[in-house]
């Protein structure tokens, strides 16, 4: 990996500000659209924070580390249009939240204080943070942050998804829902994903609990064993476990979960 040396100290400052700057623009007096804007601008604070504790369990240098929480401010930077105009966060029902907020970034002009490769590859992680997966046509770099930024907001997407769930209705944030039926069905694919240590896809869910199996089978993509450390750590995987249908099929494929997580961990050898 090539070093970035470009970035400084005050590059990022200003990014924390203009940041601030431009999501209080979409603050509202509208107590629902308030909370859902509120909810984007702590998961921002939350993937930074991430972010850089998995950076630091990589040794990453300090140019590194500055790039990385840019990546992170940045990437859900789409959200706040994208809710302004449709009110949803769901990209099937608006547009790719990922494309405005390149867009975005680029009309504003606030990534132009950075060298060019620097700017090129922030545009690209945050276009394509939230793929299905990664293009395999980018460099080396790009792939990199692709990859901890997508680690760094799963971790707390999780967190996201479990306080929703056992908050009340009045003081949760609206957007955060998928619009599915909360019954007690859930699909066989989704079954199928977890056992086969696979991740599930969004078009195969039709239920609350689907989406739930679904969020599960992200373990699977996480990248950086720091990350599972960090899901295991704060509790959200049993939590969110504890939220399924404890039917034999699902305890079983929870099992191959679990099992697969001590793996990742290395937690039957004492570690």
């Amino acid at each position: 990996m090539k070093r970035f040396n470009k970035m400084t100290e005050d590059d990022l400052k200003y990014f924390r500000n203009w940041f601030s700057d431009f999501t209080k623009f979409f603050y509202s007096s509208n107590e629902e659209d308030q909370r859902n804007i509120m909810l984007k601008v702590e998961h921002t604070r939350n993937v930074r924070e991430n972010i850089l504790l998995i950076a630091k369990g990589l040794s990453l240098s300090d140019d590194q580390m500055r790039l990385a929480e840019t990546v992170a401010l940045f990437h859900d930077i789409g959200r706040f249009p994208q809710y302004a105009k449709y009110r949803t966060f769901r990209d099937a029902i608006s547009l790719s939240h990922g494309l405005l907020g390149k867009k975005t970034l680029i009309k504003e002009g606030v990534l132009e204080r950075l060298s060019e490769s620097e700017r090129e590859l922030v545009l690209k992680v945050v276009n394509f943070h939230g793929a299905f997966s990664i293009p395999t046509i980018f460099d080396e770099d790009t792939i990199f942050f692709l990859k901890m930024v997508r680690d760094a907001d799963k971790v707390d997407i999780f967190r996201v998804f479990i306080e929703y769930y056992e908050s009340h209705p009045e003081e949760s944030a609206s957007a955060t829902a998928f619009g599915m039926p909360d019954t007690p069905e859930y699909s066989k694919i989704m079954i199928e994903n977890l056992y086969n240590r696979e991740v599930a896809s969004y078009s195969n869910i039709r239920t609350e609990n689907d989406f739930k199996l679904m969020k599960l089978s992200w373990i699977y993509d996480l990248y950086f064993d720091e990350s599972i450390r960090l899901l295991q750590e704060r509790g959200y995987i049993e939590r969110l476990i504890e939220k399924l249908p404890q039917t034999d099929e699902i305890r079983a494929a929870m099992d191959v979960l679990r099992e697969y997580i001590k793996e990742r961990l290395n937690l039957d050898n004492g570690n």
